[in-house]
């Protein structure tokens, strides 16, 4: 899908550099067709010589010969990136912003008209290649636009499609998710560390059960109640653990904390 494709990452921080090296990594891309700019210097050595990757400070340049751009800068550098790089545009580029908060309008607003953007909020565990992002399409991108942005983002986890109007949500859900997992591990190490066990067993113990919980949800066809219900026997030990976490408002908790997240992104969109 992406052969003889040449791709621009704007932005080589963590995700920029994440989605170079997994396209990269599988095959998708030769590493001679994607290039990554930054701003430092030192992270641009880095991108060479550690990475195994090109890399360039002009942005202009980088752009005009690209396919695809991927902008992958701080929601506050937007802007200024965007108006840089808005001679080079045209309709034959697919724009592709991993920004939190920046609608795939202000992004056409910066640009020559009908500028083809798709808008993807993916999270962290991309690391590993298991990232969750959700892409929403701009005014003018077409359905193979989509595609390939899907085929880019599936290369480091798994993807879903969704109305723009739903990105604040995806942010505060799985954007932030993350954290509240860790959170959680966290937790659950502190709590196998105070009934006995050392840090090293409890904090494997503890990711690995989250690990295998969501794959059970991932792979299986039960709910999530009905994989509960498998491990709740009548006056067991999981149902004096559940029992306790629904005193703490556990589902509130978590409840309020997308909410909250998502509040933030919305407020981050009107720069606030």
């Amino acid at each position: 899908m992406l052969r003889d494709k040449k791709i621009a990452v704007i932005g080589g921080g963590t995700m920029g550099s994440i989605i170079a090296e997994g396209l990269v990594a599988r095959k998708s891309v030769t590493s001679s067709d994607i290039i990554i700019t930054d701003i430092d210097p030192a992270r641009l050595e880095h991108i060479r010589s550690v990475m195994g990757l090109q890399a360039a400070s002009d942005n202009i340049s980088t752009a005009k010969n690209a396919d695809i751009i991927i902008i992958a800068v701080k929601p506050q550098n937007m802007a200024a990136t965007l108006q840089e790089i808005a001679t080079v545009i045209d309709k034959s580029k697919l724009i592709i912003s991993i920004a939190a908060g920046i609608r795939s309008e202000f992004i056409e607003g910066h640009l020559k008209p009908k500028s083809r953007v798709t808008r993807v909020m993916p999270n962290t565990p991309a690391l590993i290649g298991e990232g969750a992002a959700a892409i929403a399409k701009g005014s003018f991108a077409t359905a193979a636009d989509v595609k390939i942005t899907r085929h880019i983002f599936d290369h480091i986890g798994i993807t879903v499609e969704v109305e723009e109007k739903l990105m604040d949500a995806i942010t505060g859900l799985s954007g932030s998710g993350p954290a509240y997992c860790f959170v959680i591990i966290e937790a659950l190490t502190d709590a196998g560390v105070q009934m006995g066990l050392s840090r090293n067993v409890a904090a494997k113990l503890a990711a690995q059960t989250m690990l295998g919980a969501a794959k059970l949800c991932l792979k299986g066809d039960k709910h999530p109640a009905q994989l509960k219900d498998m491990v709740t026997s009548p006056a067991g030990t999981t149902a004096a653990g559940l029992k306790a976490l629904e005193d703490g408002k556990i589902r509130a908790t978590l409840l309020s904390a997308v909410e909250a997240a998502t509040k933030r992104s919305k407020e981050l969109a009107s720069g606030k």
